[in-house]
Formats: structure tokens, sequence, C-alpha cells
């Protein structure tokens, strides 16, 4: 029974998590679905009353009969390398290529339908709410005026993005900046802003969840740091203990979102209440490993390699 890891060829997480399963001695398959078609080959067959379908990758041939689980991790949109590439034939081959795994019974991490929902921040919000979590007064808006009562109202706010950085060459870095009522929100009106009351922090969180298991991480903040991922604060990633309610409200918001992964982004206030940011159905995690020790590789192959549908973890059928 082999693992399938869906992601980009230059993922140094999905690195980690193939080197634990070689050591467990799992057999595992690594595509790129925008290396499909050309480095590698795809058939399904339907007939006779029965389904088989096989990816054959850098000379190593899967068979959906024989796969164990797929993660979903950073994959590269369909035909995206090919040498023609263009809309229909990505079109195509997601529809080759997932409609295949969908047909097979496996288990996911996280099923394609569920991660796609999951990125979306409006809704991430919604879910963060019903599962309990303390979490800053935000509005989305394309209003000027919308957006001028919010930032009155709470004052010290921050903008931010929704969906990330946009794509380009070079990368383009969008950090969440503080700002004030006498900001112009004329250029709201051009495309929807992302605005949040600003939580002043004593430390950034990270909590890794796969499954049932928690992995949390603590960095202390600089004096007044807004975004924590630009700036050197001086200190490192730390071992954290999860309280009891955020471990709670995590569970149910796994369970409301169908996922059996996510990356948990916290501002801890200088009273210790951790507020939620973000659920990132595919965040990475080796620098917290890497600066802590926590074993998250090791715990996202384990749940890769176990055989039977884990029914405790969300799954979702087709």
């Amino acid at each position: 029974m082999t693992v399938l890891i869906l992601t980009a060829e230059q993922d140094v997480t999905a690195d980690m998590v193939v080197a634990k399963l070689h050591e467990r001695g799992v057999p595992v398959v690594r595509l790129d679905p925008a290396d499909l078609p050309g480095k590698a080959v795809l058939s399904a067959d339907y007939a006779h009353g029965d389904f088989d379908g096989y990816l054959s990758v850098n000379g190593h041939v899967l068979s959906m009969g024989g796969l164990r689980s797929v993660w979903l991790r950073r994959p590269g949109e369909p035909a995206a390398h090919a040498p023609e590439p263009s809309p229909w034939l990505t079109a195509e081959t997601g529809q080759a290529l997932f409609g295949m795994l969908y047909s097979a019974s496996t288990r996911w991490m996280n099923h394609p339908r569920r991660a796609e929902q999951a990125r979306h921040k409006p809704w991430q919000l919604r879910v963060a709410q019903r599962s309990g979590f303390a979490m800053p007064p935000t509005v989305f808006t394309t209003s000027p005026k919308v957006a001028q009562q919010f930032v009155e109202e709470y004052r010290d706010v921050v903008v931010k993005s929704a969906s990330g950085p946009p794509p380009g060459d070079p990368p383009v870095a969008l950090p969440t900046t503080l700002i004030g009522p006498d900001a112009d929100f004329s250029g709201v009106a051009a495309g929807p802003a992302l605005l949040q009351q600003y939580i002043p922090k004593r430390a950034d969180i990270r909590l890794t969840c796969i499954g049932p298991r928690m992995f949390a991480a603590r960095k202390a903040a600089g004096p007044g740091q807004v975004d924590g991922r630009f700036g050197d604060t001086g200190h490192l990633w730390e071992t954290a203990v999860v309280p009891d309610r955020i471990a709670r409200s995590v569970h149910d918001y796994l369970a409301l979102a169908g996922l059996a992964y996510a990356a948990f982004d916290f501002a801890e206030d200088e009273d210790g209440v951790w507020w939620f940011l973000e659920g990132n159905q595919g965040g990475q995690f080796g620098f917290v490993e890497l600066e802590t020790g926590q074993p998250i590789a090791e715990e996202v192959a384990l749940w890769l390699s176990q055989r039977r549908v884990d029914r405790r973890s969300p799954q979702l059928r087709a």
C-alpha cells in the first residue's frame, strides 16, 4: 500500500515527511499535478462494471487499488508544466486526475473539496466563531464608508490580505499593516479589504494539528510587532502547552471543516488569551519542527501510514 503526496518539486516540509515514511518502510509516490501530462502518466479504466486506475511517476507505478492515503500538500495547477499549457488542458487534466483519485477508496489529508472551502478566510472566521475561539472584530468590505466606520469604532486596526501574496516573479510581500482613522479608504472600492482590530501581543502561537494530535509553539513578539512573519524579534520558537479551551475549539473547528490537518495562528495578548487569526489547511510546519524538535513530520507520516480509515478523522467521499 502506497502513500501519494501531491506537492511541488521543491517542498522541504514534504521532504521531511517522505524521509519519515521511508524510515517506516512505507512506499511513497510524489507527484506535482503540474507535471501531468508529461513526467507522469495516468490511466483510469471503467469497464465490465468495475474500476481500475494507475499513475506512473518517474518509473514508479501506483495502482488505485494499492493507494493507502493521499496528502494534498502544495500541488501545482494541473498541466501547468505542459509544453502548451491552456485553461482547457488544466481543466481536462484536473478532471482526469482528481476524478480518478476520488474513485479510489482512500484517506485524504485533506480532501480537495474540504481544502478549497477552508482556504476562504471569511468562511474560516465563521467556523472559528462557531468553534468558540476568541476572535478580533473583523470586516471584509468594498465600501469606503464601512471601512471608515469600522476603524473609527475600533481605532487600532490592521489591514491584511485574505488570499495571500499575488502570484508573480519576483514574489510580492504583503505584510499585515497597522492603520488609523486618518487613512485614505477610497481604494477599498476597487477591491475587497480585510480589516481587523489590532491585538497587542506578547507572542505568536503556531498550533499544528494532525487528526487528534496537537503541537503548539510559541515565539515571543518584539515591542509593537504587528506581523510575526517579518522582522527578527531575537526570539526562537519554543514548545508551548495547549490550553484545554483551545484544544476543544480546535477539535470542533476540524470537525466542522472536515479537515484532518490544519496549522492555526494565534496572537497571545498580555492576559494570555489566544486570539484566532487563521486556520491554514495546508500550512507548513518545517520551521517549527527544526526549532522546537517537535515530531510533527513523524506524526504526519504515522497518519498517512495507517491502513484503515480512522473514523475519528474527517473524511469526504466523492
